[in-house]
């Protein structure tokens, strides 16, 4: 199935995501030939990977340059329709960790992001929107981390129970907690 159908699929799971998902597939339909890439500075299609312990205990975080917070992984579609494969590519890159594996192929859930204007190796980024496929991922946590200079100065794995604390991005709360709620459920804990 393609990302379009995919996202035209997904079931949305309160009224936000509906208003969301609505937004996306019309963003989607307006810009067909570059929605998928940053050429269009206004919005564009990223996919993001929250990454649970096996356990549900643990979320796998990279403390991110730009904004200087703990936040998920996740990137730019950079012309790839498999959004999956996008999540699972950033989540891997941004946090060193080499066994990141899908919890479900379906998508967890879409947000509207707003992305400030911010300056990104010597280049000015206008404010835009990311348009956001998010994924479940899952990873042990005895593997190797490594930090992605330039994108980020620490990667850790923060107790789940402590981690709007420790994101300390209120704007991020809600999308956090659902993923981690909607999470556990898919590893049978709640």
């Amino acid at each position: 199935m393609d990302y379009i159908s995919q996202i035209a699929a997904y079931v949305p799971q309160s009224e936000a995501e509906e208003a969301d998902k609505r937004q996306i597939l019309y963003y989607v339909n307006q810009y067909p030939d570059t929605i998928l890439t940053r050429e269009n500075s206004i919005a564009h299609i990223t996919a993001s990977g929250f990454i649970l312990s096996p356990d549900g205990k643990w979320v796998l975080m990279a403390h991110h340059n730009i904004f200087k917070v703990w936040a998920w992984t996740g990137g730019h579609a950079d012309g790839d329709s498999d959004l999956l494969a996008v999540a699972l590519r950033e989540a891997r890159e941004e946090t060193g960790a080499e066994h990141i594996r899908p919890l479900s192929a379906d998508i967890a859930s879409l947000e509207i992001l707003p992305v400030w204007g911010h300056v990104k190796r010597g280049v000015y980024v206008p404010a835009h929107l990311h348009l956001n496929v998010s994924y479940l991922l899952t990873a042990d946590r005895e593997g190797h981390l490594a930090i992605r200079p330039g994108e980020n100065t620490a990667v850790d794995w923060l107790p789940a129970d402590r981690l709007l604390e420790l994101t300390n991005e209120w704007q991020m709360d809600e999308v956090y907690i659902k993923l981690l709620e909607r999470g556990r459920k898919l590893l049978g804990l709640s």
